[in-house]
């Protein structure tokens, strides 16, 4: 009994020991990688455009031994970082990209750097940075250790708008040799529950009719703004009848150039949502019958392109209740007065039904499972080839919503980076656990089968069989 007592305590104080590893290297290296993110920040660079911000991160991998394969996938931003040799492979995500339309400074009021340019609303440069920092973290740890495994990290570009850019690196077989992958999101708030997300397709549907003058000749025309119409009308009809989480949006690209002219050409942009892959294709079928409906009865032509499709996040739990102990550990974000002060000013100017208040940004929300985010990520992709984790942190002041100028203002500031160092504690003491406990990491694979069905899942884009979408944000 004594002798099983002395080795759980020397296991516990290795475990420990470690754990201290890898805070004060990143806490150690925390300016460094500020730097990095602030230096991105400014950058804002669009997705599949994330030259320069690529170029930094991979830089700094290639600075602390890791080896680096560019332009993955057919996509020139795209990288995969490696280090070590052996089983388990542990893979860790990267986002790079801005969003159009959010340029920000970083203060709490509303004041664009460069006027209807780029921003980074959804902390992708915190994002990028952080996960970096938790490779290295992890790596400096194995190698002082004599660790055996490997880690990947994937740089991913274009995850916003119709990009996508994790589907095509699941299509180009970047996961298939990773046993578990890790990641994390900026966020309002500390949380590493399996909550899954929604699924979902962006298609441009197009009509063609006939051109003629709007008065002297209206009955030679046929209007292919009028099919679009239809079609928008048959659609928010349609919302009755749908199940109260799908989600239907819509934009009109192009309504025609002058009023005088009946409009030979329109076209409508449509994201379909639903917190299935299957019951999406239904609501979409639907979609489709109504653009298909709307061109007979203004005798026009319908066409229509697949710009995006991304699966629902499937959620993992032998991962999840990890990660979650470790953001326990870590804890979350304390506000300086300075930053209390930032806080209370941009909360002003967020119109928002959250309970949450300043103090929450400290406090680590409760283990829950069996949610879904109304949002929708091509992390979803990952997760059904690999078991996937994830995590957010207080980037941003408790209440602020992402792709917002405010989230823009807290991303180039203290508690953005403050949030991004906790995001990388608790990304690489995970990594630490799946390494010194592979058991872990054999269960996180048996439930992903049991998740999707299948132990032999044929991995198919919603998108199609379509390539990188590389001008989306030209």
């Amino acid at each position: 009994m004594k002798k099983i007592v002395f080795l759980f305590c020397l296991i516990f104080a290795g475990n420990l020991f470690a754990q201290n590893e890898i805070v004060t290297h990143l806490d150690q290296n925390f300016t460094k990688y500020t730097q990095m993110s602030d230096q991105i920040w400014q950058w804002a660079e669009p997705g599949y455009l994330e030259e320069k911000t690529g170029a930094l991160l991979i830089k700094e991998l290639e600075a602390n031994g890791f080896s680096v394969k560019k332009g993955v996938g057919e996509m020139s931003t795209a990288f995969v970082a490696i280090y070590g040799t052996g089983y388990p492979t542990i893979g860790i995500l990267a986002e790079m990209d801005a969003l159009p339309g959010l340029s920000q400074e970083a203060i709490p009021t509303r004041k664009a750097k460069v006027l209807n340019g780029y921003g980074h609303g959804c902390g992708h440069n915190l994002f990028g940075v952080g996960s970096v920092a938790a490779a290295i973290s992890t790596k400096t740890w194995m190698e002082k250790n004599k660790i055996k495994g490997t880690i990947k990290l994937i740089g991913t570009p274009a995850e916003e708008g119709a990009g996508g850019g994790k589907t095509y690196l699941v299509q180009a077989g970047v996961f298939k040799d990773i046993d578990a992958v890790i990641n994390w999101h900026p966020g309002d708030n500390n949380n590493a529950s399996p909550n899954s997300s929604l699924a979902y397709r962006v298609t441009n549907f197009t009509f063609e009719g006939l051109a003629a003058h709007a008065s002297a000749a209206p009955e030679k025309g046929r209007s292919a703004l009028d099919a679009v119409e239809a079609m928008n009308y048959m659609v928010n009809l349609m919302r009755e009848h749908i199940s109260p989480e799908t989600r239907i949006h819509y934009v009109i690209k192009n309504g025609g150039l002058t009023s005088n002219i009946v409009p030979d050409y329109a076209m409508v942009e449509y994201t379909v949502r639903h917190p299935s892959a299957k019951g999406l294709e239904e609501v979409w079928n639907r979609v489709q019958k109504a653009a298909q409906a709307a061109a007979l009865g203004t005798e026009t032509k319908m066409s229509f392109e697949i710009m995006a499709g991304l699966y629902n996040l499937l959620p993992n739990e032998t991962l999840a209740k990890a990660m979650q102990k470790n953001l326990e550990m870590v804890g979350g974000v304390k506000f300086t007065p300075e930053e209390r002060k930032f806080a209370e000013d941009i909360r002003k100017t967020v119109f928002s039904s959250s309970l949450a208040t300043v103090e929450s940004a400290d406090q680590i929300k409760p283990y829950t499972s069996g949610l879904a985010t109304p949002a929708s990520t091509d992390v979803g992709d990952v997760s059904w080839v690999v078991p996937t984790a994830g995590l957010s942190t207080a980037t941003w002041v408790p209440g602020v919503p992402a792709h917002s100028w405010q989230a823009v203002a807290c991303n180039g500031m203290s508690i953005g980076h403050k949030g991004m160092i906790n995001a990388a504690k608790t990304m690489a003491l995970t990594a630490k656990d799946l390494f010194m406990d592979t058991s872990l990491v054999e269960k996180s694979k048996e439930e992903l089968y049991i998740m999707r069905g299948s132990k032999d899942f044929n991995y198919k884009s919603l998108a199609g069989d379509r390539k990188p979408p590389l001008d989306y944000r030209k």
